[in-house]
């Protein structure tokens, strides 16, 4: 391994070690708490050194949320490969998604509430980002009419839902029921 190709390979792990670290913050004491500084302290290197990754707290949160979206995607496109029926599949993928943000709060947040730049619906939007919405598409089936105001609007309703649970303003114990209403009502009615 040359020289380069190590300190590459270092720069990669210190990139992981901020992130993961900022995670594990954000877990224990929320975003607020992420700071450079208790970060730097956290990985053992200077705060400059820190800075020759990310220009501050709200480019960590946007790469954690990155890492979020390829995550979210890929247990999206499980859920869709799972089951053949539609109906099925609009379901899985629907649960994926509600599952994703009860088990990842702090990444959920980070994707979905906080400021991050992270632009939706734009030439910029991430690949992971798009391919997650893609699955909401598909999931709506192929001859839905505006089948991308309709992935947009469910996706909505169900980070709604989340956004509504987390913050204890409607219990969890409805979460299936309410999935399965919304379900039935972007499955079955043909919205």
């Amino acid at each position: 391994m040359s020289i380069v190709e190590r300190k590459e390979r270092q720069r990669a792990e210190r990139y992981d070690l901020i992130l993961a670290r900022a995670r594990e913050l954000a877990e224990a004491e929320g975003w607020d708490a992420v700071t450079t500084r208790r970060l730097a302290g956290l990985i053992d290197y200077s705060q400059p050194v820190l800075y020759s990754h990310f220009k501050g707290k709200t480019e960590i949160m946007a790469a954690v949320a990155t890492q979020g979206f390829e995550e979210l995607a890929a247990r999206l496109e499980s859920a869709m490969e799972s089951v053949s029926g539609h109906t099925d599949a609009l379901r899985n993928v629907c649960a994926a998604y509600l599952d994703f943000a009860r088990s990842r709060p702090v990444v959920y947040e980070a994707m979905f509430v906080l400021p991050t730049g992270i632009k939706f619906a734009s030439e910029e939007t991430p690949a992971a980002l798009r391919a997650a919405f893609a699955v909401f598409v598909k999931a709506l089936g192929p001859d839905r009419r505006e089948s991308v105001f309709l992935a947009e609007v469910l996706w909505s309703a169900l980070h709604g839902m989340v956004v509504l649970m987390q913050s204890e303003r409607i219990p969890a114990a409805g979460a299936e029921d309410r999935l399965d209403i919304l379900v039935r009502k972007f499955g079955i009615d043909g919205v």
